[in-house]
């Protein structure tokens, strides 16, 4: 059956930050530990990578994923494209450039980061390959019908997107009216609640829990999490319907097929 892996559930500067010094109550449960943030589908024609943050080639490894069928962009900040470099193996063992999905002005991006994954090298340089795409506002991807949700992050856009009863929301600072109507009917989103002070390109604690009672997913996972998060002692307090994702979080999806 398809799944969401939760490969990262932390903000920018990943948990614990540096130069931080947390208590060792805190530091002990492992779901304070949290990677900058990223998921894998995997579909009924492969698996689909949505963003490349520092540390993918060990969520992957730690996840025991080793197959990246298609990479989605949702945006070019750093903590979601700085471990792109780590697609260079998987070029190697397919033989191919690796499909690359995102806006013409992130592709830009991309070219500019990493200008020699687009030049000639002598024979045994090896270095990664993009294949870069337009999104489109439904697409067939890893043998899923995905549908892209533009959505703003303060004066940016970030890429959501829905898989039958599934949405993913990361980096958002508002969701649109027209946005949410996509959106009824989910039994599990995942959702950007970036802090518990309010945030201008990020929904923060308060405005998550609004814009989940919104939705109505049965379940929703908050993202992209700081510090301000202690997992257990705050998920206790939560809505049963309200629960925060951590690092190796799955959930089984159902998906709709081309």
């Amino acid at each position: 059956m398809p799944q969401v892996v939760v490969l990262g559930s932390g903000t920018s500067n990943g948990v614990p930050v540096l130069g931080v010094r947390y208590p060792q109550e805190y530091l002990d449960n492992p779901k304070n530990h949290r990677t900058r943030a990223s998921i894998l589908i995997e579909g009924p024609g492969g698996n689909l990578l949505v963003d490349c943050p520092p540390e993918l080639r060990l969520q992957m490894h730690r996840e025991q994923l080793f197959e990246i069928d298609a990479v989605l962009i949702t945006h070019t900040h750093a903590d979601h494209v700085m471990g792109m470099d780590d697609l260079r193996s998987i070029c190697l063992l397919t033989r191919k450039p690796i499909p690359i999905y995102t806006l013409p002005t992130y592709q830009e991006d991309i070219r500019r980061i990493y200008p020699y994954a687009f030049q000639e090298f002598p024979p045994g340089v090896h270095v990664p390959r993009f294949d870069l795409h337009d999104v489109a506002e439904e697409m067939e991807l890893c043998g899923m019908r995905v549908q892209i949700l533009p959505v703003p992050h303060g004066n940016v856009t970030t890429l959501g997107l829905r898989i039958g009863d599934f949405a993913y929301l990361t980096d958002v600072s508002r969701v649109p009216d027209d946005t949410i109507e996509k959106l009824q009917g989910l039994e599990t989103l995942i959702l950007d609640a970036v802090r518990f002070q309010p945030h201008p390109n990020h929904l923060h604690y308060a405005a998550a829990v609004e814009v989940a009672g919104r939705i109505g997913a049965r379940t929703t996972y908050f993202t992209h999490l700081s510090s301000d998060y202690d997992h257990d002692a705050f998920e206790a307090t939560m809505p049963a319907e309200l629960r925060l994702a951590f690092d190796g979080l799955r959930v089984a999806i159902q998906v709709e097929t081309p």
